[in-house]
């Protein structure tokens, strides 16, 4: 999305400064688009905003301890703390004592029939729009995995 004026960070509108913010615009309103369209019903569990980040998580990290997916999430202790018990009232998650005074976190056999359901429909979503340009789709996927890894490596001194 070009813009006529100069952005909040003085990049000129062709710039390369604009052209990573309109790119972190248009990741934020795909990524809008795309939830708009996620499936609803008895087969799909819904999920606040923050146990979706949690869920997130989980799922990539299987074992993980509440104080990791608060980092990696970047929202306060607290916060997960609340996604997490409510996760595990929808039946989503399982805690289990480490060894000493840990917790690991893990998803359950509900949470990836969800997730199951989730990828499916969204599959189906971006075939409709993007037809069979698998190696756009690669890319892009690539591109955002990166950056994805190198956004939630910035305060931990490694992916």
């Amino acid at each position: 999305m070009p813009r006529d004026t100069k952005d909040a960070v003085g990049a000129d509108a062709g710039g390369p400064l604009a052209d990573l913010a309109d790119l972190a615009d248009l990741i934020l309103n795909v990524g809008r688009l795309v939830r708009a369209r996620t499936p609803e019903g008895p087969q799909v569990v819904t999920l606040t905003e923050t146990e979706r980040q949690v869920m997130r998580v989980v799922d990539l990290y299987p074992g993980a301890a509440p104080s990791e997916i608060a980092r990696r999430t970047r929202l306060q202790r607290t916060n997960v703390s609340t996604a997490l018990r409510s996760l595990e009232g929808k039946g989503m998650v399982s805690r289990a004592a480490t060894n000493g005074r840990g917790i690991a976190v893990r998803p359950t056999e509900r949470a990836a029939a969800n997730l199951r359901v989730l990828r499916a429909a969204w599959a189906q979503e971006l075939a409709a729009v993007l037809g069979d340009d698998l190696d756009a789709v690669r890319k892009c996927t690539h591109l955002l995995s990166h950056l994805e890894q190198r956004l939630t490596a910035d305060d931990q001194g490694g992916p």
